[in-house]
């Protein structure tokens, strides 16, 4: 958007029409004359001179009128302005624990047309989550017989999203450390302010890898007013399983709900069961609604200076007055 910052300057535009009302000019008996008896030789004899003088004058009045009008625009500050709404974050510390252990490879999550494992619908679907979640600090814990902080808290939600879909089941390790990961959550978000440190943790086994037995990670989580979200993802009990050379055999793998139940309870939390991609999307959806951002809005105008057109043109316009006395010597004396 165009507009001037101080459009009050226009009124000093007719000041010089105001002042030459004022100051009149002195008419020709007011003024001293002195008396030249060849004065009619002297101006036929320098006629072309005469002649370009007042042509002279003319011009340079109307260039001077251009060039305080120039320079009024100037000092009226013509600028483009452009509104930018941020948002002052009151958001959440929201860390995901994402299990990537080897059982995460399991296909229960496929449909009659896609080959679907449970990472890869925890990816689609905790992508979708996180890019909802904008104004909030995310980070991301990957987990299986080892636990490690792959993405610190950050409000670049996309770089999140990149991260775990980089990811692949088995990476961490085949094992599940769930008390390893909880009391890795607990010492990225201790520190974060109060009310604001949630977990969603996401598992599909039971805890066989823990150096940090899980509810004793999950006392530690309450005792710092961290709030766990648990997730188990998958069916209990016989799964496809990928076999190689595209072969898929059925395995037993077992998910410890109970454990997970108890967490939630103990932190505030509520746990919450996905068998299937749409089940999931709803679990991610409905705590979406439950942990939403505060922010405030505001607005911050980004304003361009212009100003150095009109003066640039005034500057201009002066050096093609300053050319009008040279060049009118060059017509006199032919140089």
């Amino acid at each position: 958007m165009f507009q001037f910052h101080y459009p009050w300057f226009s009124l000093l535009i007719p000041l010089p029409l105001l002042l030459l009302w004022i100051f009149p000019k002195r008419s020709k008996e007011q003024c001293p004359e002195i008396f030249f008896p060849k004065i009619q030789q002297l101006k036929e004899t320098f006629k072309t001179s005469f002649g370009n003088h007042k042509y002279s004058i003319r011009w340079s009045s109307y260039l001077l009128t251009l060039v305080w009008i120039f320079i009024i625009f100037a000092l009226m500050q013509p600028e483009t302005v452009d509104q930018l709404r941020t948002v002052k974050n009151k958001g959440y510390d929201l860390l995901l624990a994402v299990d990537i252990s080897g059982s995460m490879q399991a296909v229960d999550f496929s449909t009659q047309n896609k080959i679907v494992s449970r990472l890869d619908a925890t990816k689609q679907v905790v992508g979708q989550f996180v890019s909802e979640r904008q104004g909030d600090r995310i980070g991301l814990i990957l987990f299986g017989e080892h636990a490690y902080l792959h993405v610190p808290l950050t409000l670049d939600t996309a770089s999140v999203s990149n991260m775990l879909e980089g990811t692949v089941s088995g990476m961490a390790g085949s094992a599940t450390a769930i008390g390893d990961a909880i009391g890795l959550s607990v010492r990225t978000l201790r520190d974060r302010p109060k009310e604001s440190r949630i977990l969603i943790l996401l598992t599909d086994g039971e805890d066989n890898a823990s150096s940090i037995p899980p509810l004793e990670a999950a006392k530690l989580a309450k005792q710092y007013g961290i709030k766990i979200y648990t997730i188990a993802i998958g069916k209990n009990g016989q799964v496809p399983f990928p076999a190689g050379n595209g072969r898929f055999a059925m395995v037993n793998i077992s998910i410890d709900e109970k454990l997970l139940k108890e967490i939630a309870e103990m932190t505030g939390g509520q746990f919450y069961m996905a068998t299937d991609q749409k089940a999931l999307a709803s679990i991610y959806a409905t705590i979406n609604t439950l942990e939403k951002t505060e922010a405030n809005e505001s607005i911050h105008l980004l304003r361009e200076p212009l100003f150095q057109y009109p003066l640039s043109i005034a500057a201009a316009l002066l050096f093609c007055i300053t050319l009008f006395p040279l060049s009118n010597r060059r017509k006199v004396y032919g140089a």
